[in-house]
C-alpha cells in the first residue's frame, strides 16, 4: 500500500474549523495543531487575508491559526479555493513557506497577498475573534 504524501499548511480564515470554507480541506486534514506566525491580517469582508511587509516584521505582528497535515488532495482543493496557479503565475493568493513563531521545528505553507489591495486592517492576531466582534457591532 502507497504511503500518503502528506503537507503542511497554516490555515487562518474562513478554511477554520467552523468557518465557511472548512468543508473544502476537511475531508484530507489528517492532523491540526494550533500555531503563530509572522504577519497581520486584512478584512476583505466573509473572510481575511493574510499580509507580511517590513512593518509586519518592525512591529513583530502575529497571526494565530492552525497547522493542518493535509494530502495531496487536500492541497489542490486549498489551491483552487485560493485561486493559487503556481509559483510566480498572477496569483489571487500566494503560497509562500513560512515557519511558526513559537516553534521553530513547525513549517509549512500559507496563502498570502502581496499587498493590503486597500482592505482594513485587523487589529486581532485571530481571525474568528474579529469576526465575533465584527457580528456584534452590526
Amino acid at each position: 500500500m502507497m504511503q500518503e504524501r502528506l503537507t503542511t499548511v497554516f490555515i487562518y480564515g474562513s478554511l477554520l474549523p467552523g468557518h465557511s470554507n472548512h468543508h473544502v480541506a476537511a475531508d484530507y486534514i489528517r492532523s491540526t495543531r494550533s500555531g503563530v506566525i509572522r504577519g497581520r491580517l486584512v478584512d476583505y469582508g466573509p473572510y481575511p487575508a493574510l499580509h507580511r511587509d517590513e512593518e509586519t516584521r518592525e512591529r513583530n505582528l502575529v497571526v494565530r491559526g492552525l497547522w493542518v497535515e493535509v494530502n495531496e488532495f487536500g492541497l489542490k482543493r486549498m489551491d483552487d479555493l485560493e485561486q493559487f496557479i503556481g509559483i510566480e503565475e498572477e496569483n489571487d493568493y500566494d503560497r509562500v513557506w513560512v515557519q511558526d513563531v513559537d516553534s521553530s521545528e513547525t513549517s509549512g505553507w500559507v496563502y498570502v497577498w502581496d499587498s493590503p489591495r486597500g482592505c482594513p486592517a485587523i487589529e486581532e492576531p485571530y481571525w474568528p475573534d474579529f469576526l465575533a466582534r465584527k457580528s456584534r457591532e452590526i
